[in-house]
């Protein structure tokens, strides 16, 4: 994997004293370990289809459940990656409802008399909003269905999910369990699981994508390092990153990887491409980069072409990088000064797992360039792993 393989290379040791003994592991293993939590699922998808087929999901269209999917930070944004994918393949609302807005506003989302369906994410299980969502959902309205997702078999999510009727669990390999700060193997596993469920009476049509995600995401680890790394060398430290429909998500994901592991240095603002004509233009300059996630959506896609257009002609960005289909790479080249290909042929809706390994390397070459520990990278405490449990009011 050319630059990751550097640090995968690095003696034990050296790892160990730079912060570097999970996080470029956690990153390169992505693409291996989805093909396992394809099987993960796959082994138990009777148990999953009679767990949806009870929520109602297959049930009259006017009679199925609202999806919500739930979930804090990167997890809120494996339900954005999802939503619009499960919507059309369950033909239910679906919508990303994060737990903070969740938490202190639960009765403003839960209207009387319907149906629903909540899935929450959370790597560790052990969120306060994650398990306090959970805790007075459980207590406050029974009947509402739950699928928790975690990777933590042993947390508290997974404890109050045992033994409800109306609660499913599922517990991803160790593996994708990171053990560095920053969520990158459990996120794109999570999302991998998420369209799994959008398969679950399809699945069959679902692996021959899986198939063509992880042998274009092969290819796109090395080539994303090189760039990456090329990138965080020169430091700058603002980056505006946009995208669209499913791809909306990963501009967050990606925007909040380098956020945190550059332990704030570099200030990221993830917009949709026509959100950012509407007033967040005016922080584009000549010390800012600009990462756009292309649509390979026809309508989103010239959207953005013609965004990228104003931007090159307005000269208002340090650098403009485009990661997009590597069909797409003739048409757009000329309006960016890299554009950073993918192999393969997907929807956007299939994309998040692959794109935001991008944003993900991006982040650990910033915290190798500003000197900081990537496994660990808030030298201050400001930022953990889990976040600190804290006082909750009802």
């Amino acid at each position: 994997m050319g630059a990751l393989a550097s640090l995968l290379d690095l003696p034990t040791s050296e790892q160990e004293s730079r912060g570097l003994t999970f996080t470029p592991r956690e990153i390169a293993q992505q693409p291996e370990t989805w093909r396992k939590t394809a099987l993960f699922f796959e082994a138990q998808q009777d148990r999953f289809r009679t767990f949806l087929e009870q929520t109602g999901v297959t049930g009259p269209l006017e009679k199925r459940p609202i999806v919500m999917l739930i979930g804090a930070g990167t997890s809120d944004f494996i339900g954005e990656s999802l939503a619009l994918l499960l919507r059309q393949r369950w033909g239910c609302e679906a919508s990303a409802v994060a737990s903070t807005d969740l938490l202190p506003s639960m009765s403003e989302y839960v209207i009387p008399g319907r149906r629903y369906l909540w899935i929450s994410f959370s790597r560790s299980g052990d969120s306060p909003e994650g398990v306090n969502v959970l805790e007075q959902a459980l207590e406050i309205y029974p009947e509402i269905s739950h699928l928790v997702i975690t990777c933590n078999p042993n947390s508290r999510m997974a404890a109050l999910a045992a033994n409800h009727i109306h609660v499913c669990i599922a517990v991803l390999d160790d593996a994708v369990n990171d053990r560095s700060l920053a969520m990158t193997s459990s996120f794109t596993n999570m999302v991998v699981l998420g369209q799994c469920l959008a398969h679950a009476w399809s699945f069959a049509e679902y692996k021959p994508i899986l198939d063509g995600l992880i042998d274009a995401a092969n290819k796109f680890l090395s080539d994303s390092a090189e760039l990456a790394q090329k990138m965080a060398a020169r430091r700058t430290q603002r980056i505006c990153m946009i995208g669209s429909g499913s791809l909306g998500a990963v501009a967050k994901e990606a925007s909040l990887k380098v956020l945190e592991m550059s332990g704030g240095q570099v200030k990221t603002m993830p917009q949709t491409s026509l959100g950012l004509r509407h007033g967040p233009m005016a922080a584009l300059d000549r010390d800012t980069d600009l990462i756009c996630f292309l649509s390979s959506e026809r309508a989103r896609f010239r959207y953005e072409a013609d965004l990228l257009r104003e931007i090159k002609a307005k000269n208002i960005t340090a650098t403009c990088i485009v990661v997009g289909l590597k069909s797409a790479e003739r048409e757009i080249a000329p309006l960016c000064d890299t554009y950073h290909a993918i192999d393969g042929s997907f929807s956007d809706t299939y994309r998040p797992p692959v794109d935001v390994i991008f944003g993900q390397l991006l982040g650990l070459y910033y915290s190798i360039a500003f000197g900081l520990r990537p496994d660990a990278p808030s030298p201050a405490g400001v930022i953990n792993r889990v976040v600190s449990d804290f006082t909750i009011y009802r």
